[in-house]
């Protein structure tokens, strides 16, 4: 039975992740991370890390906020317990920051844990490969009207996959009302919409003369996201310190 520490335990994706364990013979909650306490949960509750330093988990799933990751990491650095990371909206430099603690301990992150998505993200690299030369890329992404960053990182870790592809790197075009001038072919948009309760969905598009090709993945409930999350603990709790991301899962 592996033994998971959940950050962040108290939001949407939180509750959804201990919904899921809930229902798992292979591993539980023995405890949670969430700065606003109380929360409702049949294991503690702590706002810091630094309140539990005698819990013994095997593995920490954080689906919290990027103002936490610093004590999180500290936290799993000095405690040696390997961490998946899911938190979006991070900065390059806390990206640096979970490289750094990668070489200590097992890390595992990704901007989105489903499967599905991970797979799209290989489709568009192999159609990049073909059609780069002669097409148009653009990505867009939808998203529930509480979602703060734009665009989401998973469009981002799409646009960054087609760019290892692409002989020159491109430029990243998010706002095309503020300059009035023809698209450049060293270019891929990103586009984000707001809306509703839509769970998410990314389609990246190849736009050709005369024709055009997409790609298109969409959630239906954040179930998808939590299973990935609790598969990627179970795989890091058993790994050597290193970076991991779900192409190693798959």
């Amino acid at each position: 039975m592996i033994k998971i520490v959940l950050s962040g335990c108290g939001g949407k994706m939180g509750r959804v992740i201990a919904s899921c364990i809930e229902e798992r013979n292979d591993c539980t909650v023995i405890a949670g991370f969430d700065v606003n306490q109380p929360v409702l949960n049949a294991f503690p509750v702590f706002t810091n890390p630094r309140q539990c330093e005698d819990l013994k988990a095997d593995v920490i799933i954080d689906f919290s906020h990027p103002a936490m990751l610093s004590a999180l990491l500290e936290y799993a650095q000095r405690t040696k317990t390997p961490a998946v990371i899911a938190t979006t909206g991070l900065t390059p430099e806390q990206i640096e920051e979970i490289s750094a603690a990668s070489k200590k301990i097992p890390v595992f992150f990704s901007a989105n844990m489903s499967l599905g998505v991970n797979l799209l993200v290989e489709l568009a690299k192999k159609a990049t490969a073909v059609l780069s030369k002669d097409f148009d890329i653009e990505i867009i992404e939808k998203h529930h009207n509480q979602k703060i960053d734009a665009p989401s990182g998973t469009a981002l870790m799409i646009a960054d996959n087609i760019s290892n592809i692409l002989p020159t790197e491109p430029r990243y075009v998010y706002d095309r009302h503020s300059v009035r001038r023809k698209r450049d072919k060293n270019e891929i948009g990103i586009h984000a919409v707001r809306g509703g309760t839509i769970v998410g969905e990314h389609e990246v598009i190849f736009a050709g003369n005369d024709e055009i090709i997409t790609l298109t993945h969409t959630a239906m409930s954040k179930n998808v996201f939590a299973t990935g999350s609790i598969n990627a603990a179970l795989f890091l709790a058993k790994q050597k310190p290193g970076l991991y991301n779900m192409g190693d899962l798959v």
